[in-house]
């Protein structure tokens, strides 16, 4: 019998589970953004598609295919004084079911002096009795500039699917000049199906969003009020130097059509190219 035929079924699981990370730093050098240092260990790779220019566009890509419980990921990304960077990925993350451990996702990212972030994931499909765990923490300086946006999509709609069950928890920390400016938690476990078709949480929507805009105001949010044709539900409001967008839809392809509207009106500029196939 081989040794690994008498494996504890734990062990063998944990074996199997895929482990990531990807650490990025880039610096500005004559008003062009690079890419000064990158660390990729395990599924997770990053592509630089683009010319070289003022904004550096990175991609994530995720050579195992999606996310499996048990699973862990972390991303730390920092962006030098007067740099510019935005992230997006390959495509929408898949989050697998799993009867074991949840998987596990941490996010760190640092802005420094006169330097702007986006971040925009194409977003993460959780499939039912999916179980995902996410941080991220974000340090920003008095004068950098954000754009984070994620979006979650409850099964694949196009296909019927329901997430009758499982669990999600995501934990967001925003803080400028080292003081804590934004901090909230979303928390969807048990009967997730049941829990999202009360009234007073989604009225049967599964597809939702957030978009947080530092610094932001009023401008941002008359921006987005202004916009037309949008398929969801769409909040918008600034308050103490920030601005949040919360985004509510029926289906994915709803929630994928408006976000990317808001996105190219905060922006002011085109969506990275993997948005638009």
């Amino acid at each position: 019998m081989t040794e690994a035929a008498v494996l504890p079924a734990a062990d063998t699981f944990a074996a199997n589970r895929a482990v990531g990370g990807i650490a990025l730093s880039v610096q500005a050098t004559d008003s062009v953004s690079r890419c000064a240092r990158i660390h990729e260990h395990g599924s997770l790779r990053a592509r630089f598609p683009g010319a070289r220019k003022g904004e550096l566009e990175a991609v994530i890509v995720n050579t195992a295919g999606g996310i499996a419980g048990g699973d862990r990921f972390g991303f730390d990304m920092s962006v030098g004084e007067n740099a510019s960077l935005v992230v997006s990925t390959a495509a929408a993350e898949k989050v697998y079911r799993t009867l074991g451990p949840e998987a596990v996702i941490s996010v760190t990212l640092d802005v420094a002096a006169g330097a702007s972030l986006g971040w925009l994931p194409q977003g993460t499909i959780l499939f039912d009795r999916a179980r995902m765990r996410r941080t991220i923490d974000v340090t920003l300086a008095p004068d950098a500039r954000l754009i984070l946006a994620e979006a979650l999509v409850l099964g694949r709609t196009a296909m019927d699917e329901v997430v009758a069950e499982g669990s999600l928890f995501d934990r967001w920390r925003v803080r400028r000049d080292g003081r804590l400016v934004f901090a909230e938690g979303l928390r969807l476990d048990g009967a997730i199906a049941r829990k999202l078709a009360e009234t007073a949480v989604a009225r049967g929507a599964v597809a939702v969003a957030t978009v947080l805009i530092v610094p932001g105001d009023d401008t941002h949010v008359e921006a987005i009020r202004a916009l037309e044709a949008l398929r969801g539900e769409v909040g918008v409001s600034a308050w103490n130097g920030i601005a949040v967008v919360r985004l509510v839809a029926t289906d994915g392809a709803a929630l994928r059509h408006d976000l990317m509207m808001i996105l190219v009106a905060l922006r002011g500029t085109a969506l990275p190219r993997l948005w638009l196939n």
